[in-house]
């Protein structure tokens, strides 16, 4: 008999989750709260429960993939929610992006009830999830990642343990803060290079192989060179994720001055207009920006001493 799955939140992240665990032989039961994504999910083959306690019932594994810690308090910790209506001894992944502390106590009121939380956020989006090819950071006991193994790897060859609840909520703050912040200098050069008169597919080619390149630009920068912006991973997503890193410089009380730049970038380029668009888009900001550049300003040092431009 396959393994009992409840996979609770069913946006692009969720469903792509759900669709895979299904393939993969899992037998999935999947629940979101809102109307129109249960009925997508259904439509897409996804067995959608009538209720949350419907989808939990009898089914010793439970992942969560939410929007924010709101979402989440919700999910868990509601008076129909998976805290209350799990099965007895299931064990609990929560795989969003959110703040530590809430993992946490989350976990906590899993504990309480007799029943298992592990903080397992992923790398990667709806297309990696979707193949069973993202990078699974698992934080919490052991021996229960260990019993989770079999779910974990079949989302993600790769699974890491970063230490107890809430470790991995840190890594994956701090592994989007790099990544964001490669993305926003990426598209600020890459636009600077094409508008000092280098060929994009050029650029892009050269870029993709000398030392500035990431996994970050290799991925995203392709479906923008097509003028493709579609939300693979949504701006605004993003922005959040970079304001939780921010929040936890705070929280430790160092300071993060560059990080706190890239999150006002972002948020820059949603007031631009960009709002429900891929990341990547931040090169569209910068595009727009180049093709509305005044004439070039002679550099300071030049100013200082007595050249002309």
């Amino acid at each position: 008999m396959s393994e009992r799955i409840a996979v609770i939140g069913l946006g692009q992240m969720g469903s792509a989750v759900a669709a895979h665990l299904k393939d993969d032989g899992f037998d999935v039961m999947g629940w979101d709260i809102a109307a129109p994504v249960r009925e997508r999910a259904a439509a897409d083959g996804i067995a959608v429960a009538g209720s949350a306690r419907e989808a939990l019932a009898g089914r010793p594994r439970v992942l969560t993939s939410l929007t924010n810690a709101d979402a989440v308090r919700s999910a868990w910790l509601g008076e129909d929610g998976i805290v209350a209506h799990a099965a007895e001894g299931a064990i609990l992944m929560e795989l969003s992006t959110i703040e530590p502390a809430a993992m946490r106590d989350i976990a906590a009121a899993a504990q309480e009830r007799g029943l298992i939380a592990l903080d397992c956020p992923v790398s990667g989006g709806p297309i990696e999830a979707r193949s069973g090819k993202l990078i699974m950071m698992a934080g919490g006991d052991a021996a229960a990642i260990e019993r989770a193994m079999p779910v974990l790897q079949s989302l993600g060859a790769t699974v890491r343990h970063t230490g107890d609840v809430g470790t991995a909520k840190v890594v994956k703050i701090v592994n989007n803060m790099m990544a964001m912040g490669n993305l926003l200098i990426a598209s600020e050069a890459f636009a600077l290079g094409v508008k000092a008169g280098v060929e994009p597919d050029k650029l892009f080619e050269v870029l993709a192989e000398s030392g500035g390149r990431s996994q970050t630009f290799t991925k995203r920068f392709p479906h923008a060179l097509k003028n493709d912006f579609e939300p693979r991973f949504k701006l605004e997503l993003a922005a959040k994720d970079l304001a939780l890193g921010d929040d936890l410089a705070r929280a430790e009380g160092m300071p993060a001055p560059a990080a706190a730049l890239v999150k006002e970038m972002f948020n820059l380029a949603l007031a631009e207009g960009f709002r429900g668009k891929d990341a990547v888009a931040l090169l569209a900001m910068y595009q727009r920006w180049a093709e509305h550049a005044a004439v070039a300003v002679p550099a300071a040092s030049d100013q200082e001493n007595g050249r002309k431009p």
